[in-house]
């Protein structure tokens, strides 16, 4: 476990799927006996946007270039990029892929830091997992709702709206 200067775990949460929806971080720097949490809600959105959203604002957080276990249970994400999916959708300039606009955000931190990806067993009773799903679970229900603006502006309207 000492491998690695910060452990970072995740969670999203949607309740609905699309709908309101949040994430959930918890940080920790063991070297520094440092630990933080975060987590942002928003009013609509998918699961799989808040999973790889917390993953992107996590790393995003870290200031200088380190060496990072990231747990999650999400096998969306963790699939992705130990399998090298994401790296084949950018060849194909992420064409009928879904959540672009956050797989190019993630790329353009992923080369700055280490990272690696572990997954884990979601309600398994992991603490930094269960304490990620209830801040993810919080910031959904939470009136302080953000717009997934890569979310609600690529929503095609259906034949039935008048405008």
């Amino acid at each position: 476990m000492n491998n690695y200067e910060v452990y970072i775990y995740t969670d999203g949460s949607c309740l609905g799927n699309p709908g309101k929806g949040g994430y959930g971080i918890v940080m920790q720097a063991p070297k520094y006996n440092y630990s933080k949490e975060f987590s942002q809600g928003y009013r609509l959105t998918t699961n799989n946007r808040m999973e790889l959203l917390a993953v992107i604002i996590a790393l995003e957080k870290l200031k200088n270039t380190t060496k990072v276990l990231v747990t999650t249970d999400s096998k969306y994400v963790v699939d992705a990029v130990t399998k090298k999916w994401v790296f084949t959708w950018v060849k194909k300039n992420f064409k009928d892929k879904k959540n672009a606009d956050l797989w190019k955000r993630f790329l353009k931190i992923y080369p700055k830091h280490e990272i690696a990806f572990q997954w884990v067993k979601g309600h398994n009773n992991h603490p930094q997992n269960e304490r990620c799903d209830q801040l993810a679970v919080a910031a959904a229900n939470s009136t302080k709702l953000l717009i997934d603006e890569g979310y609600e502006v690529s929503i095609k309207p259906d034949n039935n709206t008048l405008f």
